[in-house]
């Protein structure tokens, strides 16, 4: 049922954000020098690696580590990067990954292949279980501005509590966040 509810609302997204999606990717090309999507290596369901796409909001060349470890960095955000981020559009290219089956609308926030410490927690909790999502019980719980241990406890509680009608509230919920712009610090 889950996954016929992601492949049913990511083609209508794709339908409802194609005309969007091809405005960003222009403008991303426009404002500064690479490719529109920068594809990254993140961990998956049973700590799989995939590449997940995503409109590029930071310079050619950003170490790829998770933002809040970088010293300072609005130095690496293109031009229209706090933009993208704000408003969540960097995000869309991940509809990708929902039709490939790489991802879910609703999960845990993929790690990148880096982040071991939030990968071993996980593993822990047996949230590696689950597909990673575009957004998630964490996400509407804080976002950016959770510390570790505290998004592996929120994975968790997702885990337990999951049903499509968890996923539709915990979608509502990210959409009052998005139209909002609460949650993103970078």
């Amino acid at each position: 049922m889950k996954r016929a509810f992601d492949l049913a609302l990511a083609l209508f997204a794709l339908l409802l954000f194609g005309v969007p999606l091809l405005l960003v990717a222009l403008a991303v090309r426009l404002t500064s020098p690479g490719p529109a999507l920068y594809w990254s290596e993140r961990v998956g369901r049973h700590n799989r690696l995939f590449k997940m796409p995503k409109f590029r909001s930071m310079r050619i060349g950003t170490p790829a580590v998770a933002t809040h470890l970088l010293q300072n960095p609005d130095a690496f955000l293109t031009p229209i990067g706090p933009f993208l981020r704000k408003t969540s559009l960097d995000e869309l290219p991940q509809l990708w990954s929902i039709l490939k089956g790489d991802m879910s609308f609703v999960g845990p926030r993929p790690a990148l292949f880096n982040q071991d410490d939030l990968v071993a927690l996980r593993t822990e909790a047996g949230v590696h279980e689950l597909l990673p999502g575009l957004t998630g019980w964490a996400q509407v719980n804080g976002r950016d501005e959770l510390p570790i241990p505290v998004k592996v406890e929120l994975d968790a509680v997702y885990l337990e509590r999951r049903s499509l009608s968890f996923d539709v509230y915990i979608l509502w919920l990210t959409a009052m966040k998005v139209i909002r712009r609460e949650g993103v610090s970078h």
